[in-house]
């Protein structure tokens, strides 16, 4: 039985059967559907998703390709999960060096906030419900945290259950919540006598927790405008306010690594600038994230959180889907060269940083995939493209 309820105010018709026939036949294998474009496209693609009982993520290579998308697999299917996942920037420089110039760029960012909080909402419901459909760019081949720690470090909270107030904010802080009384944003709470206050990255409610003695005696859904109370609960799940968390044991084995590499690395590099530029960024980090379990460019040092060998895959969005999950790729005749050719810029751009004392070279690890590891995921594929050739 599908997982999935197609809300359709009319019925397939011209080639429209046939192809949903065709394409529901051949799953999971490879399979193309060519030269249709527009609602007549989303359209097939919603019928053959309505007979399925497995995640779905639709790539497709633009930003604005993808919110059409989104708009129009949010009217087809109301009842379940269609989460968004493109890049957040509104802005986006990437750090880099220019060694001709001798020019260092830093890193800068504008992020749109609520873009941000439908990726995160994405990762979520991935790990949490398997109705779900992902829109997405190109964007989610790019390295994310472990999902097994994502989701193994959520907080299940039940009305009744027995946890102090201390114990409570403690476990917000380890999965990067930030207290913060003051200014309500994103990823922060706020405490008001028995009263903790979260605002869920993912979420357009406030959840609030209502702890008397040792024990939770409020869970519920409100406002952020007003406080209203919208829904009262029995239980929820907290997942992390950022993709990249962890274990107290992973985390002090990752200090311990990245502290081996520093100690190998920095003696390799030929000029005493470089080596004492790699040992004040890097050492800062580690004080970082040895007092917050945080640091800015912590996803530079995602290999050695995650145990990963030097050159390994990184973990990306397609990991939060699991073994088994349906793959439709939109004018696959641009987003696949566009997956085939990310790597080589960035990689091009990580050796300036790496030569030059600016980063590890483990730093390379925190990257986009090689198209050769993308085919690994091509188990259950559709390829769409509105050429015939």
């Amino acid at each position: 039985m599908s997982l999935f309820k197609l809300h359709a105010p009319f019925p397939p018709a011209g080639d429209q059967p046939k192809a949903i026939e065709t394409l529901v036949k051949n799953r999971p294998g490879i399979s193309t559907l060519l030269g249709v474009t527009g609602s007549g496209k989303t359209y097939t693609i919603a019928n053959v998703i309505a007979k399925q009982d497995k995640p779905v993520l639709i790539l497709s290579p633009n930003k604005t390709l993808a919110a059409q998308l989104y708009e129009e697999f949010s009217l087809f299917f109301p009842e379940n999960k269609v989460g968004y996942f493109v890049s957040y920037y509104d802005y986006y420089q990437p750090e880099s060096y220019l060694p001709a110039q001798d020019i260092y760029i830093a890193k800068e960012t504008k992020i749109n906030s609520e873009i941000e909080r439908l990726r995160i909402e994405s990762a979520a419901s991935l790990v949490n419900r398997r109705d779900t459909i992902i829109i997405a760019s190109v964007s989610c081949i790019y390295s994310l945290g472990n999902p097994e720690d994502y989701k193994n470090l959520s907080m299940k909270l039940n009305l009744g259950q027995e946890i102090s107030r201390q114990e409570l904010l403690q476990q917000l802080v380890f999965i990067q919540y930030n207290r913060n009384d003051i200014e309500k944003s994103s990823g922060s709470f706020s405490v008001t006598g028995n009263t903790v206050e979260v605002i869920l990255p993912y979420q357009k409610e406030k959840l609030r927790i209502e702890v008397f003695g040792n024990k939770i005696e409020g869970l519920s859904w409100i406002s952020k405008q007003d406080n209203k109370i919208l829904t009262e609960l029995d239980n929820t799940l907290i997942f992390p306010a950022k993709y990249f968390v962890t274990t107290k044991d992973k985390k002090e084995a990752a200090i311990k690594s990245i502290k081996r590499e520093l100690d190998w690395w920095a003696p390799q590099l030929k000029n005493p600038i470089y080596q004492e530029r790699i040992k004040a960024r890097v050492n800062h980090d580690l004080e970082m994230l040895q007092e917050t379990g945080f640091c800015t460019g912590i996803e530079n040092y995602s290999s050695h959180f995650d145990g990963r060998l030097p050159g390994s895959q990184p973990y990306c969005l397609l990991d939060y889907f699991g073994e088994d999950f349906l793959l439709v790729v939109d004018e696959s005749h641009i987003a696949i060269p566009q997956l085939g050719g990310m790597y080589a810029g960035d990689k091009a751009r990580k050796k300036s940083l790496i030569d030059f004392g600016f980063r590890l070279p483990s730093a390379a690890d925190n990257r986009p995939l090689k198209f050769q590891e993308i085919e690994k995921y091509f188990n259950d594929v559709i390829f769409v493209s509105a050429t015939t050739s």
